[in-house]
């Protein structure tokens, strides 16, 4: 018996016609940062990096650009490449999901499954691997979330 494995494009698909195809952000918050960051060993990190990468491989982009578009179009948040060179892009995101939380004071970064989407889907792009760390986050008191991508 093989296990089915669904594909992004059927995630677009939607049949809840009194609901419709949002969800609050306060519940995929809780999910995130009560239920993972809070309910995991380590914060969750290793969990929500292997379910990033796992996403960003199975969007349906085959450009940096489609990356970039289909962030915001997902409303993960509104990225803009603010470096670009031959070893590294630096992509800033703007109305992150955890814009307007209350600033951490351990200088804990929580934007880590972002990260790990911009990861995913660049290593699929661009045919090797590479590394994606958060070095800026709102809830450090920053004004933006932002990725360093080491190419």
């Amino acid at each position: 018996m093989c296990l089915q494995q669904y594909t992004f494009e059927d995630m677009r698909q939607m049949n809840r016609t009194t609901l419709g195809n949002m969800v609050p952000l306060e519940l995929f918050r809780t999910i995130r940062l009560i239920g993972m960051n809070q309910g995991l060993p380590l914060g969750g990190k290793g969990t929500t990096v292997t379910i990033g990468r796992k996403i960003g491989e199975s969007l349906p982009v085959h450009s940096v650009e489609e990356l970039l578009q289909i962030f915001e179009e997902l409303k993960i948040g509104i990225p803009r490449i603010v470096h670009s060179d031959e070893r590294r892009i630096n992509i800033a995101v703007d109305d992150c999901f955890c814009k307007g939380l209350p600033s951490l004071e351990d200088e804990r970064m929580v934007c880590d499954l972002e990260g790990a989407i911009i990861e995913g889907a660049l290593c699929r792009i661009l045919g090797r691997k590479v590394s994606v760390k958060e070095i800026k986050c709102n809830v450090t008191g920053h004004e933006h979330c932002e990725y360093e991508v080491k190419l």
